[in-house]
């Protein structure tokens, strides 16, 4: 979370990006998910059909997946990587460094450094000690960087492989003044919402399209004994992402680019109508798994994991695609059966979105092992080490369907690219790390104090008072 460059981010995913991988991708015809989950096949198809439909292909480019990557034979080097992730996501990327080492004999140590990534590779950069390549889930944090000088561009031979492999919009998210800085491996869906299965059954609910239908729905459940929502309100970010659905659909991709990039205020009255329909959950405490303070001790993985334990806590819980893996690795609970999701529902007239993100990967130097590292990331063989195991979802086109584990990721992936103009990249991650990206700072806070004080307005003034203190591009 970083200003942008003068470009604008927005307006590229929205023309560039989201009409590139509309045009990359593939999705099949299909049927809604059923309240019982029905089958993993049921699963993909489902929540897909949601997003409209066309043919089927081998890969999301609908050609041929792309030939392996060549590259040198590093004996003798190392490299120090640096990204977010742990527990399974980083066993997962622990096999698509363990493929790279087997491709080229380089070494590779990592270090995982939380929602605290970008903190910890300034820190890096400024007192020594580097990592040669990370992974950052913040565009903006990106381009201030490259503007200060602190990472390298990316070698030809890199762009090469980008250009190859990935739609035309994604390449220009990582280029800061006509250079490319980056390039994002591993994308999210972050308009799923997860649920129970059987806990809808019981109630007789079934997955709701619009906001009044989810709220109507939590109170269903509510009235038959079972709590609705589990919120992961202690990870402020998570927050930030309740918000950004609502506003895209309530108030348009137009406002959402314009928030954005702090175009307009955070007092516009499109925001407080936003918190005001969030505050229709965050209000009612018998809505949410242990009320306000609850949902405030609560952190990301716990918020997934209590959904499906036995008795569970709740019955759906919103997060991004990434919660599938979470659910597999620490329930007994199966995707497409015991669990299932459905897309955001429609706070508003824009039905048909996604907000997304994704970890893209940078250099702090040029040296050959480092260029050669985020070229194999940039290839569908990178992406399909991680893909076989799930929790995991790439923006290559040449990545095949077949690589994804399950039907259920297979759906998360064609609900990405079939938004189309309708995709918008995570508003927080695109704002000044002071503001969309700190732990107990800036918009993090501010909406965890929202969820506290339940005061629309009181909330806006506060967002916009600690949006003022940044730059913004």
């Amino acid at each position: 979370m970083g200003a942008s460059s003068h470009r604008s981010v927005p307006v590229v995913l929205a023309v560039g990006l989201a009409s590139g991988l509309a045009l990359a991708g593939c999705s099949s015809s299909s049927s809604k998910p059923s309240a019982s989950g029905g089958t993993g096949s049921s699963a993909a198809t489902s929540a897909a059909s949601t997003a409209g439909s066309s043919s089927a292909s081998a890969s999301l480019s609908g050609g041929s997946p792309a030939a392996p990557v060549a590259l040198p034979d590093l004996s003798g080097k190392s490299i120090q990587v640096l990204a977010e992730w742990s527990g399974e996501e980083q066993k997962s990327f622990q096999k698509v460094m363990d493929a790279f080492t087997a491709k080229t004999h380089a070494k590779i140590s990592y270090q995982g450094a939380g929602d605290q990534t970008v903190t910890v590779l300034k820190s890096k950069l400024a007192g020594g000690g580097a990592p040669d390549v990370a992974l950052v889930a913040q565009p903006g944090a990106i381009a201030q960087l490259a503007q200060a000088g602190q990472i390298k561009p990316l070698s030809d031979s890199v762009v090469s492989t980008i250009d190859a492999n990935y739609a035309p919009g994604w390449k220009t998210l990582g280029t800061v003044g006509g250079k490319v800085y980056s390039i994002m491996f591993k994308a999210a869906n972050k308009s799923t919402f997860w649920y129970n299965t059987a806990q809808f059954q019981q109630a007789g609910v079934t997955p709701p399209k619009t906001w009044d239908d989810f709220i109507k729905a939590a109170g269903t459940l509510s009235d038959a004994g079972i709590t609705p929502v589990s919120v992961g309100g202690a990870d402020g970010w998570t927050l930030t992402d309740w918000f950004e659905n609502i506003y895209l659909s309530q108030a348009g991709a137009d406002k959402y680019d314009q928030l954005a990039h702090h175009k307009i205020p955070w007092t516009d009255p499109s925001v407080v109508q936003a918190l005001t329909t969030l505050k229709q959950l965050t209000g009612d405490d018998k809505l949410m798994a242990g009320g306000k303070s609850g949902a405030l001790q609560t952190d990301f993985n716990t918020s997934i994991t209590q959904t499906f334990t036995t008795p569970p806590k709740a019955a759906m819980v919103y997060e991004g695609d990434f919660a599938g893996s979470v659910i597999t690795s620490t329930t007994k609970a199966k995707l497409g059966t015991d669990a299932n999701f459905f897309p955001f529902p429609a706070a508003g007239s824009l039905a048909n979105f996604v907000v997304g993100g994704g970890d893209a990967a940078l250099a702090t130097n040029d040296n050959p092992a480092t260029m050669a590292f985020i070229q194999f990331l940039a290839s569908p063989e990178a992406a399909q080490a991680w893909a076989s195991q799930g929790g995991f979802l790439s923006p290559d086109k040449n990545v095949p369907l077949t690589a994804y584990p399950d039907d259920t990721t297979k759906a998360e992936a064609q609900l990405l690219i079939s938004a189309g103009d309708n995709f918008r990249f995570d508003m927080s991650d695109q704002a000044p790390a002071g503001f969309g990206g700190t732990k107990g700072a800036g918009e993090w806070k501010d909406l965890q104090d929202f969820l506290s004080s339940g005061d629309p307005n009181a909330a806006a003034a506060q967002l916009e008072k600690d949006a003022a203190k940044e730059t913004w591009q």
